[in-house]
């Protein structure tokens, strides 16, 4: 991890902003800021294929192997499938996560839902869309290319249904695979940078400002990158700041409930400023690099860093809780005087 001082950062960016919170009368405030990188998957650790295949009411079977669990998966399949073949994600039929219709895949792990197997279905949609305008020019003879979802030439349109008709006739299948490993990797860029403000008198620290960089190549589903972003930050937020297992000398976990143990509420998040930077990556489908887990990465090293600029102390030991950030003021000011504002 890399960090510098923060100040300079946020000046040039004009400040105040109107996510900025203001810090309380007396307490300490400090910025922080920490930069992380992240490969997708250790090298040939990981293999995805796909499928896809022209219906015979000219739309689309499309058939991958990675398992979607609330990370968008889907969609940004969808997303990566229809613009190769210049449709709509409504007229794609999805078949996934199962090897009983195809579509292997060695596990939904190291950001590699996009990166790996989404580029295994770029190449799938993208030999179909030549496989349908090489039979065309068989079928009917000039130069055809695929657009809305039909095939077209100068003076001639055929619709898919007609398209496909033709092939059952001829018969030809028209579908195709894509494959990719984990081989070359893809690298993404994170920056966190926290405005914070800590009270002297009871070592709680409260965030008055979050702003979060990253370098995810060509963002193909902003919305959803975006909310990766915030849940990892806010994710990253309970390991800095709150959650901590207490174990005694007996081996028990002595805060076994989330009654002693704290998981970030809503109300423990602070709004998030993200802003994505114009990149394109040469490995990714469509130039986009991986993100999922890798927001969480500066997160503690951005709040230990504003927290030094705070109270002049480096905490080293995570959580920063409010009780271990009031005895280190405590000992500093027992030994130097109060610390600065």
């Amino acid at each position: 991890m890399a960090s510098s001082n923060a100040s300079t950062w946020c000046r040039r960016r004009g400040q105040p902003r109107d996510t900025d919170r203001a810090a309380p009368p007396g307490w300490l405030t400090g910025e922080g800021v920490a930069l992380t990188m992240i490969h997708t998957v250790p090298p040939k650790g990981r293999l995805s294929d796909s499928h896809v295949a022209l219906r015979d009411d000219g739309s689309y079977d499309l058939t991958f192997g990675t398992a979607e669990f609330g990370n968008g998966t889907t969609t940004v399949h969808c997303q990566i499938a229809a613009t190769a073949l210049g449709t709509t994600a409504g007229r794609l039929h999805i078949r996934q996560s199962d090897t009983g219709h195809g579509g292997h895949d060695t596990g939904a792990y190291g950001s590699t839902g996009t990166v790996v197997a989404g580029r295994a279905t770029q190449l799938a949609a993208e030999a179909l869309r030549d496989a349908m305008v090489t039979f065309a020019a068989e079928q009917f003879g000039g130069g055809w290319r695929l657009e809305a979802d039909a095939v077209s030439c100068p003076g001639r349109r055929v619709g898919l249904v007609e398209l496909s008709a033709a092939a059952r006739a001829a018969r030809r299948e028209l579908s195709a695979d894509g494959a990719f490993g984990g081989t070359p990797r893809s690298v993404a860029f994170n920056v966190q940078g926290f405005r914070i403000a800590v009270n002297r008198q009871t070592g709680e620290i409260r965030i008055l400002r979050s702003v979060h960089a990253a370098d995810a190549g060509r963002v193909i589903n902003p919305m959803q990158c975006r909310g990766q972003i915030e849940g990892g930050v806010a994710q990253a937020l309970g390991a800095a700041l709150y959650e901590e297992l207490l174990i005694d000398g007996a081996g028990r976990v002595i805060n076994p409930s989330f009654r002693d143990y704290h998981v970030p509420a809503f109300a423990d998040v602070p709004r998030q400023e993200v802003y994505f930077a114009e990149t394109s990556d040469a490995v990714g489908p469509y130039g986009a690099k991986s993100m999922s887990e890798s927001p969480y990465n500066p997160v503690a090293a951005a709040l230990g860093n504003a927290l030094r600029d705070a109270t002049g102390i480096r905490f080293d030991t995570v959580p920063f809780k409010a009780d271990r950030v009031l005895l280190k003021l405590a000992g500093l000011e027992q030994s130097n005087g109060a610390p600065g504002q």
